[in-house]
């Protein structure tokens, strides 16, 4: 996993901090750009693949100058999807482009035998969050037998899992697979999109079964609490995250609502987000009431909460003791809790990583401070 410059991250909790004293998400940190229309699947709870056969992709020009617009957001977490970005000629030229920019790539595909059809090692050098789409949706759930062999490619493997009525459940048991391979999982419901088969699941047992797998299963799990919370309110989405389609839209301010604005091709994000229409586009998306769940518009914001950016981030607290790399050996699954816990757990990992120094003088024995016990 790359490394962000500190200045990075102060900009960053600026953009936070004037979100929170705007009352609205004016600012996003997470971003969903659509590299193609093209899939090698037909899930039925997706309208991607509807225009494949006749979809022409956007120059790898077009594509950079998209990502140039980008870099210069609020954008920390920008993700490549589609359709499946794998099957563009130029990825590894934009995988390469894209790494110098301000942010961490979380890299979306369902591609059978990647090892086997793509250069997958070379692609990981530049790819932070690699996240492999494995349900009933996809038909690919063979996949699961092949999750050790993903870890191997140097990016931090997330399998995503959607979730439609029928599957609540089998949940557990892909949970149960992604804990022995030593890999997380994002889950999400199936959303409703138009042109689209219905497989939303029922909101209320999703919140329930997410919640209690995340307690049973503690560090696999990235989905937040949030997230299986508020998809039970009457509004719990924001602009937090934002989507650019394959053409260069934006969509804006929701996919839901199939509204395009401007194209990122040429016009500057940050000014549009500043402008009237942005905020009486954010408005709206503040009035909806449809209940759709979709994950990034109702997780993204727990990411950079006060309140709940420890808990949402704490999944991936191993591998940032780790430098990023995965799999994990030593640290153990659970959270720490408390920052002596933590410290703790980062001297186990360092000491089992690069073994103990005894090159200095001889270890003198220190009194023992006995921390108060946990409630």
């Amino acid at each position: 996993m790359r490394k962000l410059p500190k200045k990075r991250f102060l900009e960053v909790a600026g953009r936070i901090l004037r979100n929170k004293m705007a009352k609205e998400a004016i600012y996003p940190f997470y971003c969903s750009f659509k590299l193609t229309r093209r899939c090698n699947f037909t899930c039925s709870f997706c309208n991607c693949w509807h225009v494949k056969n006749r979809w022409t992709d956007m120059p790898t020009e077009d594509v950079k100058a998209v990502l140039d617009n980008l870099a210069r957001s609020s954008v920390i977490v920008c993700s490549f999807e589609g359709g499946d970005p794998l099957v563009r000629d130029d990825i590894e030229e934009l995988l390469k482009y894209q790494y110098q920019k301000p942010w961490y790539l979380l890299f979306t595909t369902s591609e059978r035998d990647m090892q086997a059809r793509y250069p997958m090692p070379e692609y990981g050098k530049y790819i932070d969050f690699l996240h492999i789409s494995i349900d009933e949706g996809h038909k690919n759930l063979d996949m699961y037998d092949e999750l050790e062999e993903y870890t191997k490619w140097g990016s931090i493997v997330t399998v995503q899992i959607v979730v439609t009525k029928n599957d609540i459940g089998a949940l557990e048991t892909k949970i149960r697979r992604c804990q022995d391979a030593g890999v997380k999982a994002v889950v999400m419901c199936a959303v409703h999109l138009k042109n689209t088969k219905d497989h939303l699941p029922d909101l209320w047992s999703m919140s329930k079964v997410g919640l209690e797998l995340k307690r049973k299963y503690p560090g696999v799990i990235i989905s937040p609490d949030s997230y299986f919370n508020r998809i039970t309110w009457d509004h719990g989405c924001d602009t937090s995250s934002i989507i650019v389609d394959a053409d260069g839209f934006l969509w804006y301010p929701c996919r839901v609502l199939e509204e395009k604005t401007i194209n990122l091709i040429d016009s500057d994000l940050m000014t549009y987000l500043e402008s009237p229409d942005g905020h009486e586009r954010r408005l709206r998306m503040a009035a909806c009431d449809i209940q759709c769940a979709w994950y990034q518009y109702y997780a993204t914001q727990a990411f950079v909460n006060p309140r709940e950016i420890l808990s949402a981030w704490m999944p991936y607290y191993r591998d940032l003791l780790n430098g990023g790399k995965q799999p994990m050996a030593v640290a153990p699954a659970f959270a720490p809790r408390s920052i002596g816990d933590l410290a703790h757990a980062q001297i186990l990992q360092e000491s089992a990583m690069k073994g103990l120094d005894f090159s200095g003088p001889p270890a003198m024995e220190l009194p023992m401070i006995q921390s108060p016990p946990h409630p």
